[in-house]
């Protein structure tokens, strides 16, 4: 009989591909790993992994076991949702891991939502990077991510995880006042932004895949010559004339705008879409099943636009609460 304490711990190793990082993300010694790995392999009469480099890799035969082990793990998901309806009584901590616009812009409000509707139900909010939020889920460490895409993101289709669309929207152009386009009428083509010193996040940075694709896109590499990930600290360096930056609309909001020019842009690839995942199996436990509903009400249809000058920024936003300029 195949333990499944010991597929968890075949799909860990599979996604750190080091013992070490698997045991840090299931918080265990490495030396526990390997036991539990070495027992798993007695248990199927199969080698499972193979050492490459300084990590390991999965076997053919640890390849078959970890598409069955993602099956089975998602049916136990399955199973302990319904055993927690049957038992009723709702109530109890849901951990929801998300970058800081999302607490700001979905998190919070639904929040409030779950005070009327699911008075039981607690969320344990924290706030992880873009590219952090869905390993989390994948690990245990969360039962929830509010995340988005991104290169090396599991595919939509990954059967580990289940997804709810939350929103999309639009990345902005910020510009200078006193650059040409500063005062352009209608989107900005992006290949007219090729030749420009360019503001942006870090590698690794979800909307920093955005901005490189969105500028492949139009035919150009960006000249990234300043790096953050604080759109404050972008916005800052665009109106000192030190380049041009794509900001997500929603991370506008509550930033002075009073120094540059915010412009939408003519690629559809320059957009963030915002989904909430959880393990597969669980979208239905009486916990969860609340929260991601609460979520779905929550999200608004389009991050309103940001306030900024009339002469040079976007049409002016309704009372919105300012958001964290990170993420």
């Amino acid at each position: 009989m195949i333990d499944a304490r010991r597929l968890r711990t075949l799909r860990a190793v599979a996604d750190h591909r080091t013992v070490t990082a698997a045991a840090a993300a299931l918080y265990l010694t490495p030396s526990a790993v390997s036991q539990q790995l070495a027992a798993l392999e007695q248990e199927t009469g199969h080698h499972l992994l193979a050492r490459e480099g300084r990590g390991v890799r999965l076997t053919a035969a640890g390849e078959i076991l970890l598409g069955h082990a993602d099956a089975v793990l998602a049916q136990l998901e399955r199973a302990e949702a319904d055993l927690a309806a049957y038992s009723a009584g709702v109530s109890g901590e849901v951990t929801v891991a998300s970058f800081a616009t999302g607490i700001s812009l979905v998190l919070a409000p639904a929040i409030g939502i779950l005070a009327t509707r699911a008075p039981g139900v607690r969320l344990k909010v924290l706030d992880a990077e873009g590219d952090a939020s869905l390993p989390m889920v994948l690990d245990g460490r969360a039962d929830l991510a509010v995340a988005v895409e991104y290169r090396g993101a599991p595919r939509a289709d990954d059967a580990r995880l289940t997804r709810v669309p939350l929103y999309a929207e639009p990345f902005e152009a910020v510009l200078p006042l006193a650059h040409p386009l500063a005062a352009a009428e209608g989107p900005i083509a992006m290949a007219d932004l090729g030749d420009e010193p360019w503001i942006g996040p870090y590698p690794g940075n979800p909307c920093h895949d955005v901005v490189l694709l969105a500028c492949e896109h139009a035919g150009f590499q960006p000249r990234l010559v300043h790096s953050s990930d604080d759109f404050r600290a972008v916005v800052a360096l665009a109106s000192a004339g030190a380049g041009v930056a794509l900001v997500p609309r929603s991370a506008l909001l509550g930033v002075d705008l009073a120094h540059v020019a915010v412009r939408p842009v003519d690629s559809a690839l320059a957009t963030r879409r915002v989904f909430a995942a959880v393990r597969a199996g669980a979208d239905g436990h009486p916990l969860i099943r609340p929260v991601l509903d609460a979520l779905a009400d929550a999200a608004p249809t389009a991050p309103a636009a940001p306030t900024a000058p009339a002469t040079h920024g976007t049409p002016d936003a309704p009372d919105t609460p300012g958001t964290p300029p990170r993420s």
